[in-house]
């Protein structure tokens, strides 16, 4: 994967969207704690695509992760390079120090390995032991970035699969861990879902807002939230079609992203994930 660096820009396009887009039919419900996790879940998460789950990592916790982003973003570790800017505010940035500045956010890419209270999420054996009950393997870490959706000005993520961003074979059991440092609600623009969605494949994207499901591709009548209090994860297979509005609360939406794949997996080319999730060549439209 290729080396990120500071920067102001995003290939997200700021713009108007259908806010039917992420109209909710219902709110989901979640397991309580990583230790109630039954093998019935684990055929929940096959059946349905994704897992919900408060209270599985405690308040302490969060807050050693709050206050290593807050570190990060501050530039207190010199050889973290991932800060990301919402688009168009480089001059509020320049004029901006301290909470202002971090309230400019919008993504830490690959955090890990530069903070052991951030690195300690992503490695708790009680994680690792559902996902290789998931997986049917031991996992190992594929991406991570901390996805801090700004109030007011915190932009969406539209409808995508994860696997059309990532360059492992088509066969690969992807899971992703979407943990909530704050209280995540559709006001805020907590993560939506359609249940069952990766059981139809991979499906065409396109550069839109963002490298995305086209609009009109998305199954609106049975969208899901996913409300998290801190401490709650979300889990979701990676052909689980999913996405997120935009933050229009005064409330901020901090969480941190950790993707895994099994761990006997090897990538592929761009090429070869192209031919598949990629629409150059196909007469397809949007």
């Amino acid at each position: 994967m290729k080396e990120e660096t500071d920067t102001l820009q995003d290939t997200y396009e700021p713009g108007e969207y259908d806010p039917a887009l992420y109209k909710y039919a219902r709110i989901a419900e979640c397991v309580d704690g990583f230790e109630n996790v039954s093998d019935e879940h684990i055929a929940q998460f096959h059946a349905q695509g994704f897992l919900p789950i408060q209270g599985a990592y405690s308040s302490a916790q969060v807050n050693d992760g709050m206050a290593a982003v807050k570190e990060l973003i501050a530039g207190q570790n010199r050889e973290f390079r991932g800060v990301q800017f919402e688009r168009g505010r480089a001059k509020q940035v320049k004029r901006s120090v301290g909470h202002a500045r971090e309230l400019l956010v919008r993504k830490l890419t690959r955090f890990v390995g530069f903070d052991p209270r951030l690195d300690a999420f992503g490695e708790d054996p009680r994680l690792i032991d559902i996902l290789t009950r998931i997986m049917g393997e031991p996992p190992k870490l594929f991406a991570n970035q901390a996805m801090l959706k700004p109030p007011g000005i915190g932009r969406e993520k539209p409808w995508h699969q994860d696997h059309a961003y990532f360059n492992v074979p088509m066969h690969t059991c992807i899971v992703s861990a979407w943990v909530a440092l704050d209280p995540a609600d559709p006001e805020n623009g907590c993560m939506h879902v359609i249940p069952q969605s990766h059981r139809a494949g991979p499906v065409i994207h396109f550069k839109r807002r963002d490298w995305q499901i086209c609009d009109t591709d998305v199954t609106r009548n049975h969208i899901t939230a996913v409300a998290l209090q801190p401490g709650g994860v979300l889990l979701w297979h990676g052909r689980l079609h999913h996405g997120s509005p935009e933050n229009r609360s005064d409330r901020r939406r901090r969480a941190l992203q950790l993707h895994y794949i099994p761990g006997s997996i090897e990538e592929i080319s761009s090429e070869e994930r192209l031919a598949v999730y990629g629409n150059e060549g196909k007469d397809v439209t949007c």
